[in-house]
């Protein structure tokens, strides 16, 4: 069985360092971690393919973060029933255990726990997206009919929200990591986070 370690960031100005030392720390080998400086919207990814092609069965796939797996939940889910069902590899997620699909919990596999928790996931930031959208298109109606000029809408919440949500609500990691991790500043994330919240309420009443 081989470990492999999976590294994405958006940019060549961005610094990979910190993943590659949580897959080492982890016990990866360096030659078995592969990045890629691209944009999290598609799988079409140079080291994630040849890191595909060179991972067999029963060998483990490791990234630090759901987000730098991918940021269309969609397509993540594609692609993680590809790695673990069809290629028979494991993925583990240092940041969000529970995703692990090598675990097995209480007479359940983790890929069964792991795929519930993928679509619950998945499901909550598909209905958060359509509510922000829902309430920018109200906002921007009512400011036309009375006659307001606005500047740009502000931008979608990433994926790696709700992941860094919970792990703060958790007690895991502190609030500015947690802002940090979803590429927000402190305020933003906090702002988020109680919109988010209230959605929750009013799903519940």
């Amino acid at each position: 069985m081989e470990k492999y370690g999976y590294i994405r960031v958006s940019s060549k100005d961005q610094n990979p360092e910190r993943q590659y030392e949580a897959l080492i720390r982890y016990g990866i080998d360096r030659e078995n971690i592969f990045v890629d400086y691209l944009s999290g919207k598609d799988f079409n990814r140079p080291q994630y393919k040849r890191m595909l092609k060179k991972a067999k069965e029963g060998d483990v796939l490791v990234v630090k973060s759901i987000d730098r797996l991918g940021r269309n939940y969609e397509e993540i889910i594609e692609q993680w029933r590809l790695i673990c069902r069809k290629k028979k590899i494991d993925i583990e997620v240092l940041d969000f255990p529970l995703l692990n699909t090598n675990q097995t919990r209480d007479g359940l596999t983790g890929v069964f726990i792991s795929d519930i928790t993928l679509q619950i996931m998945a499901y909550l930031a598909q209905t958060e997206r359509e509510m922000i959208r829902q309430r920018q298109a109200e906002g921007i109606a009512i400011a036309k009919a009375k006659g307001i000029r606005f500047g740009a809408v502000k931008k979608e919440v990433p994926v790696s929200f709700l992941e860094n949500y919970q792990l703060w609500k958790s007690g895991k990691i502190s609030s500015r990591e947690a802002a940090k991790r979803s590429g927000m500043s402190h305020t933003t994330f906090y702002r988020r986070c109680k919109e988010y919240e209230n959605i929750c309420e009013n799903c519940t009443k």
